[in-house]
């Protein structure tokens, strides 16, 4: 069998958590998989990674995501989520694996939406054998979820309820205590779109109006929010 080349990206601020991740991928490769693996601790490190590899037309095969990086120093990349985005956008043909310690319903299915990775892994879920198992599937067979990540979306898909981005977002906002006026400020969206919003919620829920603690009792309850 000829031999495949894969270059890799791993970007987390971690370091022990990188070294540990190159050793287990460099263990458990195929026979004919050559991997070339490259690291950064943050956000300018990661997108000058980026950027060489596009300039020079080397694309990687494989980057993994840590979300909570340093930010980089002009503040257009705050998170491994907006570098994914950027990945998305200028190379669009390679696998992207988020990793995160959270467990947030909302992130995790916002981070879905947005980006749709190849591979999404909660650490507390990670094992050298998972791990293993994850970049296989992500080179042969995509997507491939960690347990929590799984466990979260099959909750919300059983409820067969239609919720939107926008609203899911409004309705994490909602039970982080935010008010209407600072909701509207962060989503840039007008006061009244946000009150119909919040009534259209309701209707899904089937919540009568102004029973905001109903609403996000039965949002939990079908995982949409923690």
């Amino acid at each position: 069998m000829p031999e495949k080349n894969i270059k890799i990206l791993m970007t987390d601020d971690h370091p022990m958590i990188i070294e540990g991740y190159r050793n287990t991928l460099l263990a458990t490769k195929k026979e004919s998989q050559n991997l070339t693996i490259d690291f950064a601790t943050n956000s300018d490190e990661s997108i000058d990674l980026i950027n060489k590899s596009i300039a020079i037309g080397e694309l990687y095969t494989v980057y993994f995501f840590d979300i909570s990086i340093p930010p980089s120093s002009d503040g257009r990349y705050k998170s491994g989520e907006d570098l994914a985005m950027y990945v998305r956008e200028k190379s669009p043909k390679s696998k992207v694996v988020m990793l995160t310690m959270f467990n947030e319903s909302y992130r995790i299915h916002s981070i879905i939406n947005n980006i749709n990775p190849e591979g999404f892994l909660i650490k507390s879920d990670l094992t050298s054998r998972e791990l293993a198992s994850a970049f296989q599937a992500v080179l042969n067979n995509p997507p491939f979820y960690s347990g929590t990540v799984n466990q979260i979306i099959k909750k919300t898909r059983f409820s067969n309820l239609d919720v939107s981005e926008v609203n899911h977002r409004i309705l994490y906002l909602i039970s982080r205590g935010i008010k209407n006026k600072d909701i509207a400020k962060e989503m840039n969206l007008s006061l009244s779109s946000i009150e119909k919003k919040k009534k259209q919620l309701k209707e899904i829920f089937s919540i009568e109006e102004g029973d905001e603690k109903s609403l996000i009792e039965k949002a939990r309850g079908y995982g949409f929010i923690d």
